[in-house]
């Protein structure tokens, strides 16, 4: 009873006015009242404060700078093998697997088509046909920092309008095509692993998309699909970013979702659905030997 009354008020709040109400409320300074919002929240979520930079919730202006606090920098490890690439984001695996065709799974009864996720992009709906795919689920508790499975270079983003339904499990199992009806936005990457596609998925009460190259990308929500290119890595302007280098963040928790090319990668069997996942950790290891000087690891 109680998940279909919280099914029930996704589909009729005003998702866009709450978010853009929260994203308002987190970046203003309130003081002592912002210092209790936190504490409440990191009792109520049960946050692991001592991972943090900064443990003293006192020193954050606003309840964004808290929840997207940086980690002491030996708090996530990053593996230095040059073959294996390391998972993107604290949280835990919604779905993954085998993008069957067009078809990605989303949860059980719930396939979405990889086309829809990508905007309707030809060139990326060839690329990924028949690859293989990782969903992770940010929750309210978890770090907010998303960070580069591997060594890639920027080629393209797409910021995708969409709905802001709320993106944890419950929504997944019981939304049609969830992840391709939300905000988002399309990270596109060459690597040493073929083509990758790391897509920040908004949802409600998610504040800001933010990528490390563009700062804020979401709000303004104005409705309109926008596109950037970037050019090859000899080029001055091109963004290289290194495994384990933080390439973007969310202002209140969403999800995350990397897309590969066939027969690049094998995704690492310690992976499941509902596993904990921890940035840095294994996330897959290349099908092809990647040399030792392809760039060092950032932790």
């Amino acid at each position: 009873m109680f998940d279909k009354i919280k099914l029930g008020l996704n589909a009729v709040l005003p998702k866009k006015a709450l978010t853009e109400l929260a994203g308002w409320a987190a970046g203003k300074r309130g003081g002592r009242l912002t210092k209790a919002a936190i504490d409440l929240f990191i009792w109520f979520y049960k946050v692991d404060m001592s991972e943090a930079e900064k443990s003293d919730t006192a020193r954050y202006r606003t309840f964004n700078d808290f929840f997207v606090r940086p980690l002491r920098s030996d708090a996530r490890p990053v593996d230095a093998d040059p073959n294996l690439l390391a998972l993107p984001a604290d949280g835990s695996i919604s779905q993954l697997g085998h993008i069957e065709g067009n078809q990605i799974f989303q949860a059980k009864g719930h396939h979405y088509s990889l086309e829809a996720l990508v905007a309707g992009s030809p060139h990326m709906s060839e690329i990924f046909r028949d690859g293989e795919f990782v969903t992770t689920y940010l929750s309210p508790r978890d770090y907010h920092r998303v960070h580069m499975p591997c060594n890639g270079i920027l080629r393209e983003m797409i910021y995708v309008p969409g709905d802001l339904y709320s993106v944890n499990p419950l929504t997944a199992r019981n939304i049609p095509n969830l992840f391709a009806r939300n905000e988002r936005v399309i990270c596109l990457f060459d690597t040493d692993f073929g083509p990758m596609a790391q897509i920040l998925v908004g949802a409600t009460i998610v504040g800001s998309i933010e990528t490390v190259w563009s700062g804020t990308v979401t709000p303004p929500r104005d409705g309109a699909i926008k596109r950037w290119t970037w050019p090859a890595a000899e080029e001055p302007d091109a963004v290289i970013l290194l495994k384990g280098q933080e390439m973007g963040r969310f202002k209140l928790g969403s999800t995350v979702i990397n897309l590969f090319a066939p027969a690049q990668i094998k995704l690492a069997e310690s992976l499941s659905p509902q596993t904990a996942t921890r940035l840095g950790q294994p996330l897959a290891v290349g099908l092809q030997s990647v040399p030792e000087e392809s760039g060092p690891v950032q932790g």
